[in-house]
């Protein structure tokens, strides 16, 4: 059962509007931005915010077309949405944050960490990748990935989620399932292009943030060489590689991850520590 709900409201930026969310914690702890993946609604992130169970403060927004933000106009790119998540971050009265990425979401999470260096603290980022010079991961995939229908229709992600995610149980998959609200097809071709010709390898050397990256050795959609390459590129990071566990890791694996990360926030509290080695999670 769930601890608390978020208080929910629509933030003008410009002419559009974002459907953003906050879930009250501890208001003395640096608050966690939080950049979910792509096509995701943010009753998706409920768990993370029950198991950070109040420690500080859990906000994250939809970017247009997705749960119940409005379709956007025009297409957008990765740097234009960094700056409406810092716009938001205005309108909440939030100065600086921890920032938590996943997949599509640890890309805009890299983004804003890159534009907004003032404003984050830490950075954790989750089965995500550099961007468009990645190593691919598994055609089978990756074709079921881009099809919007994995949000729409429950028949097929039960028929393709072992293709899309592995080591995931299929109840915990229909927990996921169950929160989803589809994407308008708008809505999800414009977070495709978003990030189209995007990559964050020309200004990953300069990321100052401690960093902890998370990824699974059997992520078939971004290969666990990606999280290398992070690591490589990004000289304050750590990188923790989850035994077993695949795409979907930080819904399988939560009860797991979530106190770990909590636990790197916390370290970084008040000044930044130098590069760690790789630590390898046993399963």
């Amino acid at each position: 059962m769930d601890h608390y709900t978020p208080e929910i409201c629509n933030i003008k930026i410009g002419r559009q509007e974002f459907r953003t969310a906050r879930w009250a914690g501890d208001s003395r702890v640096r608050p966690l931005l939080f950049f979910n993946g792509i096509g995701a609604n943010l009753e998706l992130v409920q768990p993370l915010a029950r198991r950070l169970n109040r420690s500080r403060d859990l906000i994250t927004f939809e970017p247009p077309g997705i749960g119940g933000s409005p379709d956007a106009t025009f297409p957008y790119r990765i740097w234009s949405l960094a700056k409406s998540a810092s716009r938001i971050l205005d309108a909440m009265g939030y100065t600086t944050v921890d920032v938590y990425g996943v997949s599509w979401g640890g890309g805009l999470a890299q983004q804003f960490a890159f534009q907004y260096a003032n404003r984050v603290r830490c950075l954790v980022l989750a089965a995500t990748s550099p961007g468009v010079i990645m190593v691919p991961g598994h055609i089978s995939a990756l074709s079921k990935m881009v099809h919007p229908a994995r949000y729409t229709d429950s028949q097929y992600m039960q028929r393709n989620f072992k293709a899309l995610y592995g080591g995931i149980s299929e109840d915990v998959l229909l927990k996921h399932t169950n929160r989803i609200q589809p994407p308008t097809r708008k809505g999800y071709l414009y977070q495709l292009l978003a990030m189209v010709g995007w990559s964050s390898l020309p200004f990953l050397p300069f990321l100052s943030q401690p960093t902890l990256i998370l990824a699974g050795d059997r992520d078939k959609i971004v290969p666990l060489a990606n999280a290398q390459i992070l690591k490589t590129l990004i000289r304050n990071s750590r990188l923790q590689v989850i035994k077993g566990a695949g795409h979907l890791f930080f819904v399988s694996r939560a009860d797991e991850k979530v106190p770990m990360i909590r636990n790197f926030l916390r370290q970084h509290k008040e000044r930044r520590h130098q590069a760690q080695d790789t630590l390898v999670a046993e399963a």
